[in-house]
């Protein structure tokens, strides 16, 4: 399991603010607004990184493209997400780095057609900069952030570009290892 990226103190400080639009409120609240949102811009592709925003989607109807779980939450056990996906891909990602194992998973699921869950041995949430990276041009990525809500981040060039700088600080750091 290669290691393609791996995380430095100072982008970690960078990628606690919100890659996108922060969506502030209760889980049945940001769900909605999801919801509504997806249903008027009808994105190519809607991703869940993490267990609890794949949860609360799913609960409620909207089905992700791809989710990309860890059965952990908040760094405890979690229930499993109940399975709406059509495949489901196991991968192993260390926290605080990508593999490349991951990385093809999320290439590959964008390119299929069915819905796919990957469970991650590790850490998903770093994956959220691979699946903006590879997903399709308006496609919509969604991820939880801690105390605060969810994060909304639409795949537009401008944000393709922006992750694959900061794709390029982290594989310039694990290279200098």
């Amino acid at each position: 399991m290669p290691v393609v990226y791996t995380l430095t103190p100072e982008l970690r400080k960078k990628l606690k603010t919100p890659l996108g639009m922060l969506i502030r409120g209760t889980f049945s609240e940001t769900t909605k607004h999801i919801k509504e949102i997806v249903e008027r811009e009808s994105p190519p592709a809607l991703v869940s990184i993490g267990d609890t925003v794949t949860r609360n989607l799913t609960d409620n109807r909207v089905l992700p493209k791809i989710s990309v779980i860890d059965n952990v939450v908040m760094r405890k056990q979690a229930a499993p997400v109940s399975p709406f996906a059509d495949k489901t891909v196991r991968v192993g990602n260390p926290a605080g780095t990508i593999t490349e194992e991951a990385v093809n998973a999320l290439e590959k699921a964008f390119r299929g057609s069915e819905r796919v869950r990957i469970i991650v041995d590790g850490e998903e949430d770093l994956l959220t900069l691979v699946a903006i990276l590879y997903a399709p041009l308006n496609s919509l990525v969604v991820y939880g952030q801690p105390y605060e809500g969810v994060v909304l981040v639409k795949s537009t060039q401008e944000k393709k570009a922006e992750i694959a700088g900061i794709l390029r600080a982290m594989e310039t750091a694990r290279k200098t290892k």
